[in-house]
């Protein structure tokens, strides 16, 4: 009888099944492994137009054109020193290419329109665009943050005037004058003629300190009209 060499083929048979089963769930393990994505934190659409004008690239990512241009500007933390990332996407990031790559996106700006100085951005958006300064009209010494405004009526009309947050409108009369003590900069001061004209705004410092004389004389067109002046804390006098 042959039951010995019978018996040893069975044990050998459940030895090899054995080992079968114990290997296999580690396959679709390693598989799965093998299938996960690597994500590309800084694809090479960050670098691309338009992208590379319009899109800030995430921190630790080469800095594209606009993200330096805003950091150059004080908009944006200093992008990373060539000592920390590479100048250029990696040549692995570049094989990459775009496509999913990021989780977080990077923040696009939007083009300003033609003829607009400023943009109002979306949540997260940055704008490049600044208004420009504004040239003060006159300049004045306060005296501990103090201004005595007189205001000279040079019209043949009267006009309304007031200190904002301080008094109610007020009327002056024509060829007539009034004196604003003790006001605290910065302060804002509204006029217009009670006849609907247009009011051309003279604001010159007198020789004592804190004292800024105003002076109303009739517009000959809207263009030079004026009904707001404010006077900042260091003493600058802007017209609107």
């Amino acid at each position: 009888m042959n039951y010995p060499k019978f018996r040893k083929s069975a044990e050998l048979f459940g030895v090899i099944c054995g080992g079968l089963l114990i290997t296999m769930p580690a396959i679709p393990q390693a598989v799965a492994q093998e299938s996960t994505p690597k994500i590309n934190p800084c694809p090479r659409i960050f670098y691309e137009e338009p992208h590379n004008n319009q899109v800030v690239v995430p921190q630790g990512c080469p800095p594209n054109a606009l993200t330096q241009r805003l950091a150059a500007q004080g908009l944006l933390p200093v992008p990373a020193t060539p000592s920390q990332v590479p100048a250029t996407p990696s040549q692995e990031q570049t094989n990459l290419g775009v496509g999913g790559e990021t989780p977080q996106p990077g923040v696009r700006v939007p083009r300003p329109s033609s003829g607009d100085q400023t943009q109002q951005s979306s949540p997260g958006a940055v704008s490049t665009e600044q208004p420009p300064r504004q040239t003060p009209s006159a300049t004045i010494a306060l005296a501990n943050g103090t201004v005595n405004i007189k205001l000279v009526n040079d019209t043949a009309t009267n006009v309304t005037f007031q200190v904002i947050g301080d008094t109610a409108p007020r009327s002056l009369a024509g060829k007539s004058d009034v004196t604003l003590q003790g006001l605290k900069a910065p302060v804002t001061v509204t006029f217009e003629r009670e006849d609907g004209g247009q009011l051309i705004v003279t604001p010159q410092a007198s020789s004592e300190p804190g004292n800024l004389n105003v002076t109303f004389n009739e517009a000959t067109n809207a263009a030079q009209g004026r009904s707001a002046m404010r006077i900042e804390p260091n003493g600058s006098v802007f017209l609107n």
